[in-house]
């Protein structure tokens, strides 16, 4: 365990809704929903507007439309996403050497690699002010909220104390004091089956679960998880922040909102999906032996199929390859809202030659025309809530609605006012997606 306060835990504030706002200036200070927008979807991110509704990550878009109907409700930019994190990361490795990402929002910092004159309290809120100034510019005016502490348990406890935008350090010797008046649902891994468990027993809250003995816990809930939340309630972790976890696997998916029943159509989609696989451990210098596929259907029965190789390869045409007949084994006809394809039994070396002719240059030749698909792969419109979109004349803007063979889109980005609005039909040739910036 530390004794000073020297674990950092950084979380950008509604991330997906934030980007949002900061490029369409029209929606700022208004409720935005990021998201499934069909009937099938799912909330990804709410804006501190639209949570005031009561809309949360994970509900359905059908009951956060019922709570908060005058939202945008808009569909995912992940290369803004990924651009905005990229430069939010690149902050906090120039502030520690040591810096553990969790997710595009999310990361541990540990300040004892940092450089600092001391890790007194007064310091670290210095420092973690700083980089919460530094993350605002480099991003645009995204805001962060900051947890310092002893520990990733409490630093992650902390950085949920005062959001948005805020900064909490819980100072050494403090922990439990701040954990006792909680609610169990604090501890990471007590979700609703492991806090209904709880609940009968009558454990509610940290203190009561400090007054449980690890023996009860453990026949409560299993040795591993037993004897965790023993020790978390009393605000012992001791895990390393730790800058580059080992990479298991290498993979990309899609969820659709209308169910896909076209063969030769999810063959495209699984090539493309191997294309960007392939791209990824090439770029980090890797293989793999394994490949496989995972199939979501119409009834969210989910299967996966996997073929192993004699040899690593980072081919993305092999990796299509045996995706697509992995694939031909299975039955596909009632429809498939998810596909996905992976590659695992990583190494650093590749076997040449693996297919003879099939050259990763070739792979496009295979692919479906795509062209009328729209953003989540689904055949209709090619316009979706919230997509980047360039008129010839107006210029960028951003897709606003669309239906019945109209697009409305309005016309601003992050450095104009709020701009006007247009319709257009979907075919008018002067209007079309903007294109998307490539990624290093």
């Amino acid at each position: 365990m530390r004794s000073t306060a020297s674990v950092l835990h950084l979380d950008l504030d509604a991330f997906f809704a934030a980007v949002e706002q900061r490029d369409k200036p029209s929606l700022r200070g208004k409720p935005v929903i990021v998201g499934g927008v069909g009937g099938r979807g799912v909330v990804a991110t709410a804006s501190y507007e639209a949570r005031a509704f009561g809309v949360r990550s994970a509900m359905s878009t059908r009951e956060a439309r019922a709570r908060c109907p005058h939202a945008a409700f808009l569909t995912g930019r992940f290369h803004a996403y990924r651009e905005s994190s990229s430069k939010v990361m690149a902050v906090l490795r120039a502030a520690s050497p040591l810096v553990e990402p969790l997710s595009l929002d999310e990361a541990f910092l540990d300040l004892a690699e940092a450089g600092l004159p001391d890790l007194e309290v007064p310091t670290v809120v210095a420092y973690g002010e700083e980089i919460r100034a530094r993350v605002a510019e480099v991003s645009g005016g995204l805001t962060a909220t900051v947890g310092i502490g002893t520990s990733k348990f409490i630093a992650k406890v902390a950085s949920e104390l005062d959001k948005p935008d805020g900064l909490t350090v819980v100072p050494p010797g403090t922990e439990r004091d701040l954990l006792l008046p909680m609610k169990v649902t604090v501890i990471p891994g007590v979700g609703p089956a492991t806090n209904e468990r709880l609940r009968r027993a009558g454990i509610h809250t940290v203190a009561d679960l400090d007054r449980v003995t690890e023996d009860e816990l453990v026949r409560l809930l299993g040795r591993a998880q037993g004897h965790d939340l023993h020790r978390l309630a009393r605000a012992e972790d001791d895990r390393p922040v730790v800058a580059d976890r080992e990479t298991k696997s290498v993979s990309a998916e899609g969820t659709y909102a209308t169910d896909l029943t076209d063969r030769r159509l999810m063959e495209g989609l699984l090539t493309r999906q191997a294309v960007q696989v392939g791209e990824r451990l090439r770029k980090h210098g890797l293989s793999g032996r394994t490949v496989t596929i995972k199939v979501r259907l119409h009834d969210f029965t989910t299967m996966s199929r996997s073929s192993t190789l004699s040899s690593p390869t980072d081919s993305s045409s092999a990796i299509a390859r045996l995706a697509k007949s992995l694939l031909a084994d299975l039955d596909t006809s009632g429809g498939v809202r998810l596909l996905g394809v992976g590659v695992s039994g990583l190494a650093d070396w590749v076997q040449e030659d693996l297919f003879g002719d099939a050259e990763d240059d070739q792979v496009d030749d295979v692919l479906p025309d795509l062209s009328q698909l729209g953003a989540s792969g689904l055949g209709g419109s090619t316009y979706w809530p919230g997509m980047d979109v360039v008129h010839d004349e107006m210029g960028p803007g951003w897709v606003w609605g669309s239906g019945r063979g109209v697009v409305t889109v309005r016309f601003e980005t992050a450095h104009t006012p709020p701009g006007p609005v247009r319709s257009y039909s979907v075919d008018d040739p002067a209007l079309s997606l903007a294109t998307i910036p490539a990624m290093d």
